[in-house]
């Protein structure tokens, strides 16, 4: 049965709205603290909230003070505000705070049990929501995705992950490279030993060279005691060189050489050290670009890219903007002890329609920064700055999308048939009736 706790101090009404709500599992407060103790015991889903509270039931400053705390606990409440007819002003109030809705005295009993479950149904849904954004279609963890595309680079990364192949991912910054890199790890034989990374665009050259073979003591002046580097580190595991494409012309030849002999010479010493390590890498850039410029070695780069898989950009992963922008708010809704229902229709048009050239990390910084900056129960497209947007967005109706793909098959066709009926009929597969009703439905006999 669904919780649902009363907040009210009037003992008698108390009795009373309890036996409204039968099927529900009914917990009772009378006061802020007691209330609050009901919540962290038992996180019920539902609240009706007495704005009068003690010790100064006379106002609603109590009942306010209450709302804000239940939210911030647990965000996903949803509080029915029950306050006297001459305080209007407050409910509302408690409404633009976050509560659900707010209903005035006296109670009528059938009234307030349709408001309470359709609060119900509303934080059921919710929560089923946040669940499928949790486990969404992709198999890999941490990656959240329904787009076709991007689903199956998740199946390329899950034949991949058992073999020690070489792997190098390609994308543009933020489209979730270490991400997958992490999931070939986690999902070969080598998941219970280290996965090491290494940027290597976020190193100065003169230390990444220490930092990727390590070095003994006194190899160089600072050198006080022996030091094992990245690869050496990673024995057994795996080692993830990010930006691969930024590594320095010095290095390239030496970890082409350990990828030839799967051996390590640090810094100052003579030892060759074998170390057996899975490589992954991973780039924004065009590696093939780079070797017609002399700026990346051939032979470095079909050792590296024994298995290539190229990952969409968010704008091209049908729906995942939407998902992604879901999936964050309930993160860092609960991160900032905020409650938001979701997004305005402005808000999710916004998301759909822009390009989102910085990816999945953009949007968590402009969602982060609406959830922190937004006062709302919902998030605006002003909230996340892309408020201009709004007007450039396309519909989601049905209706307009299949008119819209008609219309452009329709006059391609024709085009390619110069205006003979019968053929663009025999080329769309349809009888010549049938093109004359869709010329007819979408206005275009008359251009014709």
């Amino acid at each position: 049965m669904p919780k649902l706790l009363i907040v009210e101090d009037d003992d008698g009404l108390r009795s009373q709205l309890r036996w409204c709500f039968d099927g529900y599992e009914v917990l009772e407060a009378n006061d802020r603290a007691s209330a609050m103790t009901q919540i962290r015991r038992h996180a019920p889903g539902l609240v009706t909230l007495d704005l009068g509270l003690p010790p100064d039931p006379a106002n609603a400053s109590e009942g306010l003070k209450l709302l804000e705390e239940v939210l911030a606990e647990v965000p996903g409440t949803k509080v029915v505000v029950v306050t006297g007819n001459d305080d209007r002003a407050n409910a509302l109030k408690a409404v633009s705070l976050g509560a659900y809705d707010f209903y005035i005295k006296p109670v009528e009993s059938d009234l307030l049990r349709l408001i309470v479950d359709r609060a119900a149904q509303l934080h059921d849904l919710e929560t089923e929501n946040r669940a499928l954004s949790r486990n969404s279609q992709s198999p890999l963890s941490g990656l959240i995705t329904a787009d076709p595309g991007m689903l199956e680079v998740c199946r390329m990364v899950e034949r991949v992950a058992p073999s020690d192949a070489t792997v190098l991912l390609l994308g543009s910054s933020g489209t979730g490279k270490e991400v997958l890199a992490r999931a070939l790890h986690d999902l070969s034989d080598r998941a219970d030993q280290r996965f090491v990374a290494i940027n290597c665009a976020a190193i100065p050259e003169n230390l990444l060279e220490s930092e990727l073979f390590g070095y003994e003591k006194g190899a160089f002046t600072g050198a006080t005691r022996q030091t094992i580097g990245k690869i050496e580190h990673a024995n057994n595991g795996t080692l993830f060189l990010d930006e691969i494409g930024d590594l320095p012309q010095s290095l390239q030849a030496k970890l082409l050489r350990f990828l030839q002999e799967r051996k390590v010479e640090r810094l100052g010493g003579r030892a060759e050290i074998p170390v057996n390590v899975r490589i992954i890498g991973a780039t924004n850039q065009d590696l093939e670009a780079l070797i017609r410029d002399g700026g990346f070695r051939e032979d470095l780069y079909y050792r590296i890219s024994e298995i290539s898989i190229a990952i969409p950009p968010l704008k091209e992963r049908q729906g995942d903007a939407s998902l992604i922008a879901h999936a964050l708010l309930d993160r860092f809704s609960r991160e900032q002890k905020k409650s938001y229902r979701g997004f305005t229709r402005d808000a999710t048009d916004a998301l759909e329609c822009y390009d989102w050239p910085g990816n999945v990390r953009e949007m968590e910084n402009v969602i982060r920064r609406a959830v922190i900056m937004g006062d709302g129960p919902l998030i605006t497209a002003r909230d996340l700055g892309l408020d201009h947007l709004t007007e450039e967005a396309p519909s989601p109706r049905l209706r307009e999308i299949r008119d819209n793909a008609e219309r452009e098959a329709i006059l391609r066709a024709m085009a390619r048939c110069n205006q003979n009926i019968a053929q663009a009929a025999d080329l769309l597969g349809v009888t010549r009736p049938t093109l004359y009703s869709l010329l007819d439905k979408l206005g275009l006999r008359e251009a014709r």
